[in-house]
Order: C-alpha cells, then structure tokens, then sequence
C-alpha cells in the first residue's frame, strides 16, 4: 500500500509596511534574476528580465502574498520598490 502526500502552502501574513513589501520583492528579485546584490532600485530589465522571469516573480509573491498579482504590474513597475508600492496600496489593502 502507498502513502499519498499533500504539501499544502499557506501564503504568509500579507507586509504590514510598503517597506516590508518593498524587502520581500528585493529578494524575489533577487531570486528570480540571479542578481545577488540587487537593491530596491534595480530595474528588472536591466538586470536580465524577461516575460518568464516576471511570470515567475509574480508566482512567487501569489505563494508568499497569498493574492494573484498580474504580470503587467512587473512590466509597468520594473523595481522592487515602484512594484512594492503597486502591490502593497492596491492589492493588498484595497
């Protein structure tokens, strides 16, 4: 007989702060493009972005957020901090 195992993911409490979203979004960043030292201010083309990279970012703050953030936003606002914003003032506390 086989065992059958359910990995659920529970997204995290949504950032109190912009600033906290803004650090979150440093290191999705950072992650997604490989860019260890990557800061708020570091543009997500001109550290190697593409559409599959921004589909993955925003995969991963729907895992961590626990809200569907649209791909365009990545696109709109290419730097952790401008997205932070975004994401923090309409997603999460509109």
């Amino acid at each position: 007989m086989s065992e059958t195992t359910t990995l659920t993911t529970t997204p995290t409490t949504a950032p109190a702060t912009v600033a906290a979203t803004t650090a979150l979004l440093v290191g999705v960043y950072r992650d997604a493009l490989g860019v260890a030292d990557l800061d708020e201010q570091g543009d997500f083309y001109e550290n190697g972005g593409d559409s599959l990279t921004a589909f993955q970012v925003t995969a991963r703050l729907q895992d961590a957020l626990g809200v569907e953030v649209p791909v365009s936003l990545v696109f709109a606002y290419p730097t952790p901090a401008d997205l932070a914003d975004v994401v923090h003032t309409d997603l999460l506390q509109g």
